[in-house]
């Protein structure tokens, strides 16, 4: 299983607007995530702060991604929910959220 987490600023005159999303994501969106082996994926907010956590439980990461930006209900979702957000400066060539390095995990005891 790989952990993931990312961020990105919410542009605050879309606040509502992308809070309003989320708070009915479409089944469709959620039917993509699923198919492409993401699990426990959860969206939190600090100010106008996005913090984004998923599991991925695949064996080929990169096509399983590939899948979901594929999809055409995911990618009107995202004309939905791109223009709310800001991305940092440093997110890479062509990606919309800042991956986040994983520093350090908690494990369970006699698991090391």
């Amino acid at each position: 299983m790989k952990r993931v987490a990312q961020t990105i600023r919410l542009r605050p005159e879309r606040r509502e607007e992308y809070l309003e999303l989320h708070s009915a994501v479409w089944p469709g969106v959620e039917a993509a995530l699923h198919r492409a082996n993401i699990r426990n994926y959860s969206i939190f907010l600090h100010g106008d702060v996005l913090f984004a956590y998923f599991e991925y439980h695949g064996e080929d990461f990169e096509a399983d991604i590939a899948t979901i930006e594929a999809d055409p209900e995911t990618q009107e979702w995202w004309k939905l929910t791109d223009p709310c957000q800001q991305p940092w400066p440093d997110r890479g060539t062509g990606d919309q959220w800042s991956d986040i390095p994983e520093i350090w995990h908690l494990t369970e005891p006699g698991t090391e």
